[in-house]
């Protein structure tokens, strides 16, 4: 049984394990020739004090045997005799979702409206460049779903939804780097992603099941309280049984069907803002409190939060080293999020500041319920269009600018490819964002030294930050109304990032395997 032993060390000493070992023998007081192994299992950055340290746990193996374990996951063969559950969308919650499938002799079928990896490359390049619109093949739709283009953070507080290191270990078994298993807020990388992805497919293909791209749902048919069937492309039918729903957040025309046709399901709080950009080297300084950040750190990054009695402010997806990029998934609109490549070396750093919206908020302005949020969003990504005419150029404006409440004379260079245009954000966010989005800075430059400058851009809208719906599920995740239908993911509103999703796409195939077993 291994000792659990915490060292601190200076950023210079991160990678250097005969210091480590001489620490960790003081520490445990156990000499350097019982120990017979030293295994890193959690690597954390303590920047609180003047002297940044790494906070490194180990697992100690002494006076026996250490043997290396190797990650194998066992995934059966099927084909169509095996029973067969149907997935919309290949997001994380319908990769993983799969994958599971595999792993339990079930054959998943899944259906993408988006396009494969290496061709939506080229529609989000387009897009990126030139502000074109694919409505099917964008940042949110497409194989590995928004998760594959947002800088694959990994970092999650779903502590009980289920066993997020297999999640962690499925990722690396895929082509992940093995530091996500022992940072304490891994990610992958936008660069390293999409290999990834495309590795899960062929898996998933090669063991029997489908995957098949630009098959987008357009209806649900249920007959007597049981899903029977999916309609694609408008044209062909598929029969189905178990059906997991997870199409991602942006599937507004998905949830309007289902809302249409009466399917239960409810007004979800959410959040909408504005996606900041600093210089890196500003926020190393202030997080590190030195003007030279050392190789052996990387690009530093933040995590805000303000209440002001009412409502919360906070800072959400944080990019260091990272770009903004367009996400509008319909022409007309503008939507902002951020990005980093692996090594995150960009020069500048953003993150989303944005303001929570509740149903209080929107009911007295928008008479259809539960997609009175949708709405909500749509007003303001396609005000933000006008405002920026067009070609996904995008309204921004100064930091202190807008906490002022006048017009930036110019804007300093930017990530976001499309372009900014100086406008008033106070004149066309709503009241309430825009009370609380300056009492938030306002607290959040008290926390972060620096953080206030007028070379701060804004730049609107992020309105995407989760779902605005929730589709109820019963405590056998399914639908309480129609039997087979298994809400499951970001956008069915049961998770908030790469990995809760994929954590609920496997319990949802568990549910299914359940219920199976049981009939």
């Amino acid at each position: 049984m291994p000792l659990k032993v915490q060292i601190a060390v200076s950023p210079e000493k991160v990678n250097d394990d005969d210091h480590h070992l001489r620490l960790i023998c003081d520490k445990s007081q156990i000499n350097q020739d019982e120990i017979t192994a030293f295994i890193l299992q959690k690597r954390s950055i303590d920047a609180r004090k003047k002297k940044v340290k790494y906070n490194l746990i180990f697992d100690v193996y002494y006076n026996e045997t250490y043997i290396v374990e190797q990650y194998n996951p066992s995934y059966h063969k099927v084909d169509d005799s095996s029973h067969k559950v149907h997935i919309i969308g290949s997001g994380p919650a319908g990769l993983f979702a799969a994958l599971t499938c595999l792993r339990k002799g079930i054959k998943p079928i899944v259906f993408e409206r988006g396009k494969d990896v290496r061709s939506r490359r080229r529609d989000i390049a387009l897009l990126s460049r030139d502000g074109i619109v694919n409505s099917e093949s964008n940042y949110c739709f497409g194989e590995g779903g928004a998760g594959t283009f947002s800088d694959g953070k990994l970092y999650t507080r779903a502590k009980k939804r289920g066993d997020i290191l297999e999640v962690l270990k499925m990722l690396v078994f895929h082509g992940a780097e093995k530091d996500i298993l022992i940072d304490s807020h891994p990610h992958i990388g936008t660069n390293k992603l999409p290999n990834i992805i495309q590795d899960i497919r062929e898996l998933i293909i090669d063991h029997g099941g489908e995957i098949h791209f630009q098959h987008k749902v357009t209806d649900i048919i249920i007959n007597n309280g049981q899903v029977v069937q999916l309609e694609i492309n408008n044209n062909k039918n598929y029969p189905v049984k178990d059906v997991i729903l997870s199409s991602g957040h942006s599937s507004r025309d998905l949830f309007k069907l289902l809302f249409n046709k009466g399917v239960k399901m409810e007004f979800k709080p959410f959040a909408v803002g504005v996606r900041i950009e600093h210089q890196q080297k500003l926020i190393d300084k202030i997080q590190y409190g030195t003007s030279t950040r050392s190789e052996y750190l990387p690009p530093a990054s933040y995590s805000l939060v303000y209440n002001d009695g009412t409502r919360s402010v906070y800072s959400f997806c944080m990019c260091p080293g990272g770009i903004i990029a367009p996400c509008s998934t319909e022409e007309g609109q503008i939507v902002t999020n951020g990005w980093s490549p692996s090594k995150r070396n960009n020069e500048y750093a953003n993150s989303g500041i944005v303001v929570e919206v509740k149903w209080n908020d929107l009911h007295k302005y928008y008479k259809d319920g539960p997609l009175a949020g949708i709405n909500f969003q749509l007003d303001i990504e396609r005000k933000c269009s006008l405002l920026g005419g067009g070609d996904q150029v995008l309204p921004a404006q100064r930091l202190m600018d807008f906490i002022d409440g006048k017009l930036s004379n110019d804007l300093p260079s930017t990530s976001y490819q499309p372009g900014i245009m100086s406008v008033d954000l106070n004149e066309f966010l709503p009241d309430f964002i825009v009370a609380t989005l300056k009492r938030g800075l306002l607290e959040f430059g008290k926390k972060m030294k620096g953080f206030l400058t007028n070379d701060a851009v804004l730049h609107a809208s992020e309105t995407r930050t989760s779902s605005p719906v929730r589709i109820p599920r019963n405590e056998l995740l399914e639908h309480p109304d129609v039997l087979g239908l298994y809400p499951c993911g970001e956008g069915a509103g049961y998770a908030g990032g790469i990995i809760s999703a994929a954590l609920d796409g496997i319990r949802c195939i568990e549910a299914v395997t359940l219920k199976n077993i049981t009939e």
